[in-house]
Order: structure tokens, then C-alpha cells, then sequence
């Protein structure tokens, strides 16, 4: 691969995770600390989150693979985020805030789709390739959220401001980008066709299918990490807790680093085992940690994000990318990201919300919450998905190395 395209494709991933990270890890805070909403207000908007990814990722990536180039329409969702971005930080009450967060994650979400296929579509080895470029955007999503920690404004809406600032640069840098045109073009297709409805044909391969299932299952508690954990530090007396949580992105980086040389020694299953076995791992350790002899705990629960997320649900992404047919391959990252941060943490955002009031209660007008029990539900969640993969996944192949010759022909 050329010097230029890999330095491309990287500051792409940067730049698209820095936007998500400057405000995804202290929304819960800001929203429950300073606008003063509800758990289950907060994890509401939070929720607005898998409301764009059940509606807006399927689609956008069903036109980039068959109508617009990925780049321009890269590009043009960045710069409408942006203008949302900043009109979030002008309201205060829970109906503004959420409407506008859900217009925002409509146009947002579907990047992350858009700059896999974007990715995939330019490498011809994927397994060593890919993981060396993803792993920018978790860099990117370090950069930005060592600044929220150190600037001191997790509770403010500044974080915002700095997305949209970011969302403005990805935007002008999309149309930089390679030229990646639709795989297909379609003129006269059915109304299942122009709705991505072909792509569900990978759900007819049994191991595919429960890895959906649990993907989808394991973004329940995986919600309730990523909406609350922020709020649950600081809550409990953690200093700069938005910088002690990139840790776990400097984790990820080191895990990404290592995926080529995993993908050629572990199978498919063993890697998506190992992945849930730390999420329950890790809820556990939050459950019993805490701010003094028990720091350790979290330092560990956070560290442990990268075998989380990267065993899991990158691994996950390629495994979607070699399963699919070639000329679906953007459609079919839009599908899974549909039913995992879309159905999945839709019910995740929900229950999250309601589990954090179920285990909160006012005394004379002091709030107090049993984090303890909040975390162990997670923990118990994430194993028992963990037990559902072990028994009733059957694919023990590898993740390719190599694309195929009809995808290399194609990309």
C-alpha cells in the first residue's frame, strides 16, 4: 500500500473518532450533573445514539455501495453534524436536547460504517492491514479525551463545541479522501433491494446468526458502560476520570497492534469468547473497586477495554466484511452496526436508564446510588452471552488474511 493512501486512511480514522470521543464519554456526566436530568432521561439521549443506528447507518451505506461516492457523502454528513453540535450546547431542556441529539446521531453514526467499507475497500490484506489503520481512530479518540479531562469541563458543554470544531475539519478532509464509487449502481431494483433487505441473506449461516444474536445481546451491558461509567467515577470521587478512561483506548491500541498476529493463531469463536469473558470480567472489577485500596480495580476494568471491544466487535467487523458478498460489503457493516449499536444498545440505553434509578434512591433530597449492584447485572449479562456463544457457535475458521480474488479485483 502507498505511504500516502495508509497516512490518509489513518488521519480518516483519527479525525472520525475524535469527533465521537469528545463527547460521548461525558455526556451521561453533563446531562445528570449539570442540566440535571433523570437516569432515565439521560439514558434517553443516550439512547438517540442506537436510534440513528437502527435507522441511518442501513441506509447511507446501502446508497454509498450503490449511488454516491463514500467520501462525499463523508463529507456531508460532518458539516451538517457540526452545525448540530453546536446548536446542542444553545438548550437545556430534555425535549430540545434530545431532538437535536437524535438528528445529530443521524448524521454521525453512519460514518462509522462509511469509513470501514471506505478502508476495506482500498487494502488487499485485510488481517495485517486493517487493524494497523483502526487503531488511529481509537488514538484519535485518546488525543481527545486526555484534552476533556485535563481542560476540567467533563460537566460543561464544552466537549460539544470541540466535536463540531473537529466535525468541520473531518468534513473538508473527506474530499480528500480516494475516490470510492458505488460497488453497484442500481436503476431499477425492488423496494426490499433499495432498503438493503439482500444483505439479511447472511443471516441464513447459522454461525453468523448467533453472532448477531449475542452481538446484539452484549451491546445491552455494554450501554451500560459507555452511558454510565464516566458518571460513576466522578460520582464516587475519581479525579480526572475522563483521562483515567482513555486508558483503556491506549489499551485498545496496544490490542490492535497484536490482532494481526492473533488472527493467525486463534479462531474466530476463541477470539469472540475470550472478548465477553472480559466484559463480565470487567463489570465485576467496577462493581467492587473503588477511589482508594480499591483503585486497582478500575485501572484494570479500564485497561481491559481492549480485549473488549477489539476481540469482540472489531473482530466482529471483519468477520461481517469477509462473510458478506463483495458488491454488499458497506451495506452489510450497516446492517451490523444496525443491530448491535442500533437494536442492541436502543434496549441497552433503555434498561441502562432504569437499572440506574431501579438502584438509586433519595433521602431527603440526597441522591444515593448502589453502583455495586448496577455493575453486577452487567457482569452477570455479559457471561451468560458469553455461555450462549460457547454452545452454539460452530465456525472454527480464522479471520482471512487475504481478501478474496474477487474482492481484490473489486477494491
Amino acid at each position: 500500500m502507498p505511504v500516502s493512501l495508509r497516512l490518509k486512511l489513518s488521519l480518516m480514522m483519527f479525525l472520525n473518532y475524535v469527533v465521537w470521543g469528545a463527547w460521548y464519554v461525558t455526556i451521561g456526566t453533563y446531562l445528570t450533573s449539570t442540566l440535571k436530568f433523570s437516569g432515565t432521561q439521560a439514558g434517553a439521549v443516550f439512547g438517540t445514539v442506537a436510534l440513528a443506528c437502527m435507522i441511518s447507518p442501513f441506509f447511507v451505506g446501502l446508497v454509498a455501495d450503490r449511488y454516491f461516492s463514500t467520501e462525499k457523502v463523508l463529507a456531508a454528513v460532518h458539516l451538517i453534524g457540526a452545525v448540530l453540535l453546536y446548536a446542542v450546547t444553545r438548550v437545556t431542556s430534555f425535549p430540545a436536547v434530545y431532538t437535536i441529539m437524535l438528528v445529530y446521531c443521524l448524521c454521525y453514526f453512519p460514518t462509522i460504517a462509511l469509513t470501514n467499507s471506505l478502508t476495506l475497500r482500498n487494502l488487499n490484506n485485510i488481517g495485517n492491514e486493517f487493524p494497523l489503520i483502526r487503531v488511529f481512530g481509537t488514538l484519535g479518540w485518546i488525543f481527545i479525551g486526555v484534552i476533556v479531562g485535563n481542560m476540567g469541563i467533563e460537566t460543561t458543554a464544552t466537549p460539544f463545541l470541540l466535536a463540531a470544531g473537529a466535525s468541520v475539519v473531518m468534513a473538508l478532509f473527506s474530499l480528500t479522501l480516494p475516490h470510492t464509487p458505488p460497488a453497484e449502481r442500481v436503476e431499477h431494483a425492488s423496494i426490499g433491494k433499495l432498503l438493503g433487505f439482500d444483505a439479511l441473506v447472511m443471516l441464513k449461516q447459522q454461525s453468523y446468526l448467533v453472532f448477531v444474536i449475542a452481538s446484539v445481546l452484549a451491546c445491552i451491558p455494554l450501554t451500560f458502560y459507555f452511558s454510565f461509567t464516566n458518571a460513576y467515577l466522578n460520582d464516587v470521587g475519581v479525579v480526572n476520570a475522563a483521562g483515567k478512561m482513555t486508558l483503556g483506548q491506549a489499551s485498545e491500541v496496544g490490542m490492535m497492534i497484536a490482532m494481526p498476529f492473533i488472527f493467525r493463531r486463534v479462531t474466530l469463536k476463541g477470539i469472540l469468547v475470550m472478548g465477553l469473558a472480559a466484559w463480565a470480567v470487567r463489570y465485576a472489577l467496577l462493581a467492587y473497586g473503588n477511589p482508594g485500596p480499591g483503585m486497582w480495580m478500575f485501572y484494570i476494568a479500564i485497561v481491559l477495554h481492549g480485549v473488549c471491544y477489539d476481540f469482540f466487535f472489531m473482530t466482529g467487523q471483519l468477520y461481517t466484511d469477509q462473510e458478506a458478498p463483495v458488491h454488499l460489503r458497506s451495506t452489510a457493516q450497516g446492517l451490523i452496526t444496525f443491530l448491535t449499536y442500533g437494536v442492541g444498545m436502543f434496549i441497552g440505553s433503555m434498561l441502562s436508564g432504569t437499572a440506574v434509578d431501579y438502584f438509586t434512591t433519595t433521602t431527603g433530597g440526597a441522591i444515593t446510588r448502589n453502583w455495586t449492584g448496577f455493575w453486577l447485572s452487567s457482569s452477570i449479562g455479559s457471561f451468560a452471552i458469553m455461555l450462549l456463544l460457547v454452545i452454539f457457535f460452530r465456525d472454527h475458521s480464522k479471520v482471512e488474511q487475504q481478501k478474496t480474488e474477487e474482492a481484490a479485483v473489486t477494491g
